[in-house]
Protein backbone atom coordinates (compact mmCIF):
# COMPACT_ATOMS: atom_id res chain seq x y z
CA UNK A 1 0.00 0.00 0.00
CA UNK A 2 1.34 3.19 -0.75
CA UNK A 3 0.45 6.63 0.95
CA UNK A 4 0.64 10.46 0.00
CA UNK A 5 0.40 13.17 2.29
CA UNK A 6 -0.50 16.89 2.16
CA UNK A 7 1.17 18.86 5.51
CA UNK A 8 0.26 22.10 7.40
CA UNK A 9 -2.53 22.73 5.21
CA UNK A 10 -3.57 26.18 5.99
CA UNK A 11 -7.35 27.49 5.70
CA UNK A 12 -9.17 30.08 7.32
CA UNK A 13 -13.11 29.63 8.08
CA UNK A 14 -15.60 30.34 11.03
CA UNK A 15 -15.76 27.44 13.40
CA UNK A 16 -16.59 27.35 16.85
CA UNK A 17 -19.20 26.80 19.51
CA UNK A 18 -19.14 30.18 21.12
CA UNK A 19 -20.62 33.43 19.66
CA UNK A 20 -17.58 35.27 19.38
CA UNK A 21 -16.46 32.66 17.12
CA UNK A 22 -19.36 32.58 15.02
CA UNK A 23 -18.25 36.34 13.77
CA UNK A 24 -14.67 35.52 12.60
CA UNK A 25 -12.59 33.62 11.02
CA UNK A 26 -9.30 31.15 12.54
CA UNK A 27 -6.51 29.41 10.91
CA UNK A 28 -7.25 25.23 10.84
CA UNK A 29 -4.13 23.53 9.74
CA UNK A 30 -5.02 19.90 7.79
CA UNK A 31 -2.61 16.82 7.66
CA UNK A 32 -3.94 14.53 5.38
CA UNK A 33 -2.38 11.16 4.58
CA UNK A 34 -4.14 8.86 1.67
CA UNK A 35 -3.84 5.61 0.45
CA UNK A 36 -3.30 5.44 -2.64
CA UNK A 37 -1.72 2.77 -5.44
CA UNK A 38 1.06 5.33 -7.11
CA UNK A 39 2.62 2.11 -8.98
CA UNK A 40 0.36 3.22 -12.30
CA UNK A 41 1.47 6.54 -11.69
CA UNK A 42 5.19 5.72 -11.19
CA UNK A 43 5.10 3.26 -14.16
CA UNK A 44 4.78 5.07 -17.29
CA UNK A 45 5.31 8.60 -15.45
CA UNK A 46 1.54 9.53 -15.80
CA UNK A 47 0.61 12.15 -13.70
CA UNK A 48 -3.07 11.38 -14.49
CA UNK A 49 -2.84 8.50 -13.07
CA UNK A 50 -1.43 9.91 -9.26
CA UNK A 51 -3.39 11.68 -6.90
CA UNK A 52 -3.65 15.41 -7.52
CA UNK A 53 -2.09 17.47 -4.50
CA UNK A 54 -3.03 20.20 -5.70
CA UNK A 55 -6.67 19.41 -6.61
CA UNK A 56 -7.04 17.55 -2.69
CA UNK A 57 -5.86 20.50 -0.97
CA UNK A 58 -8.26 23.10 -3.01
CA UNK A 59 -11.35 20.67 -2.79
CA UNK A 60 -10.57 20.56 1.24
CA UNK A 61 -9.69 24.56 1.37
CA UNK A 62 -13.29 25.19 -0.41
CA UNK A 63 -14.81 22.63 1.73
CA UNK A 64 -13.51 24.66 5.13
CA UNK A 65 -14.53 28.03 3.33
CA UNK A 66 -17.68 27.37 2.45
CA UNK A 67 -19.21 25.40 5.41
CA UNK A 68 -19.29 26.68 9.20
CA UNK A 69 -19.25 24.05 11.88
CA UNK A 70 -18.92 24.79 15.61
CA UNK A 71 -16.81 21.32 16.22
CA UNK A 72 -13.59 20.11 14.52
CA UNK A 73 -14.68 17.20 14.43
CA UNK A 74 -17.20 17.45 12.38
CA UNK A 75 -15.30 19.47 9.93
CA UNK A 76 -12.91 16.25 10.09
CA UNK A 77 -15.38 13.36 9.76
CA UNK A 78 -17.12 15.42 6.98
CA UNK A 79 -13.65 16.46 4.90
CA UNK A 80 -12.82 13.06 5.04
CA UNK A 81 -15.54 11.75 3.55
CA UNK A 82 -15.81 14.04 0.39
CA UNK A 83 -12.16 13.06 -0.21
CA UNK A 84 -13.22 9.78 0.14
CA UNK A 85 -15.95 9.91 -1.93
CA UNK A 86 -14.01 12.79 -4.55
CA UNK A 87 -10.97 11.25 -5.30
CA UNK A 88 -12.08 7.61 -4.96
CA UNK A 89 -9.38 6.95 -1.86
CA UNK A 90 -9.98 4.16 0.31
CA UNK A 91 -8.44 5.11 3.50
CA UNK A 92 -7.57 8.51 5.39
CA UNK A 93 -5.87 9.72 8.28
CA UNK A 94 -6.73 13.32 9.06
CA UNK A 95 -5.16 15.49 11.42
CA UNK A 96 -7.26 18.71 11.78
CA UNK A 97 -5.49 21.14 13.77
CA UNK A 98 -6.77 24.08 15.46
CA UNK A 99 -4.15 27.05 16.85
CA UNK A 100 -4.80 29.10 19.51
CA UNK A 101 -7.96 28.12 20.99
CA UNK A 102 -6.76 26.75 24.27
CA UNK A 103 -5.13 29.45 25.91
CA UNK A 104 -2.11 27.77 26.84
CA UNK A 105 -1.72 24.75 24.70
CA UNK A 106 0.12 25.36 21.10
CA UNK A 107 -2.41 23.31 19.42
CA UNK A 108 -5.60 21.40 20.02
CA UNK A 109 -7.69 19.18 17.44
CA UNK A 110 -8.85 15.59 16.30
CA UNK A 111 -6.84 12.88 14.64
CA UNK A 112 -9.27 10.36 12.77
CA UNK A 113 -8.59 7.57 10.36
CA UNK A 114 -11.74 6.48 7.95
CA UNK A 115 -11.95 3.36 5.03
CA UNK A 116 -9.53 0.55 5.01
CA UNK A 117 -6.02 1.04 4.18
CA UNK A 118 -6.08 -2.86 2.31
CA UNK A 119 -8.80 -1.45 0.04
CA UNK A 120 -6.83 -0.89 -2.84
CA UNK A 121 -7.75 -2.91 -5.42
CA UNK A 122 -4.57 -4.60 -7.37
Amino acid sequence: MDLVFIEKLEVFTTIGVYEWEKSITQRLIFDLTMAHDNAPAALNDDINKALDYAAVSQAVTEFAQSNIFELVETMAEQTAQLLMDQFSIPWVRLKLSKPGAVANAANVGVCIERGCKTAIPE
